[in-house]
């Protein structure tokens, strides 16, 4: 239990996960580990730097959003579904020192810290902090390569972008033109990806093998749609590409 100020009543006492549910961390694990070390990794100078206006302190804790940023690294989720996890899983709530009963946080905190890390002269200065811990307490031995290394998450953020753009395009083929959706559905499949499906494709998003077969799925699938589009157009006498629907040429993500 811990008292909270400043909410809507003077003294708010909610839920800490980690008092609840933290002896149930397997000890070893990320969870046990951040849950153990969050604060003295990422204490709140750490990051002075990055918001050097008192109008642009952050409203989220450096040491939940850093936690939050080396989970969604190890886990390979986007931004989205790591508040998600944030939000449902009590392991990430008692890692992060996050309330039982609260939401995540908008997942643009993420985006927004991300882009001040990236922009500052220490940017991996999250990933830096873990390694030096791990060094000191042989904690988390040989499983911190993929939460650890900056360049993959930087690559996988990049390539979520990309993969965003692809789908949304051929969703709204589906969506805004005639018999859209039964052309996805017949050309659009060489990716394998249900574009019925919200959310992104589960994937290992630190992997670049993976990464870089959905991309090229994806821009498969679109130029399958496209060709579709054109020849049922030539035989219609239409315009070929509706409007709207493709505003990019998706030959310019292909990885290839």
């Amino acid at each position: 239990m811990r008292v909270v100020q400043g909410t809507s009543h003077p003294e708010h006492v909610v839920m800490d996960a980690e008092s609840v549910s933290g002896h149930l961390l397997p000890p070893g694990s990320v969870y046990a580990f951040l849950a153990e070390h969050r604060r003295e990794l990422f204490p709140d100078a750490m990051f002075a730097d990055l918001f050097s206006s008192p109008l642009g302190r952050p409203s989220v804790p450096a040491d939940v959003v850093a936690s939050v940023l080396v989970l969604q690294a190890l886990r390979g989720l986007s931004d989205r579904e790591a508040v998600e996890a944030l939000t449902f899983d009590l392991r990430w709530k008692a890692a992060c020192g996050w309330p039982i009963a609260a939401a995540g946080f908008h997942s643009t905190v993420l985006t927004y810290w991300r882009k001040r890390l990236a922009a500052s002269a220490q940017p991996d200065r999250i990933f830096d902090g873990v390694r030096e811990i791990v060094a000191a307490t042989g904690a988390l031995s040989g499983k911190t390569r993929r939460a650890l290394d900056s360049t993959v998450l930087e690559d996988a953020v990049a390539t979520q972008d990309t993969v965003t753009q692809l789908i949304a395009a051929i969703r709204r083929v589906a969506r805004t033109l005639p018999g859209g959706a039964e052309l996805v559905a017949a050309h659009a499949t060489t990716s394998g990806h249900d574009y019925t499906s919200p959310g992104k494709p589960a994937i290992a998003w630190d992997d670049q093998i993976a990464r870089e077969a959905l991309v090229d799925g994806l821009v498969r699938d679109a130029r399958a749609v496209l060709a579709a589009i054109d020849a049922a157009a030539r035989v219609r006498g239409r315009p070929r590409t509706p409007s709207g629907c493709w505003p990019w040429w998706p030959a310019r993500t292909s990885s290839t």
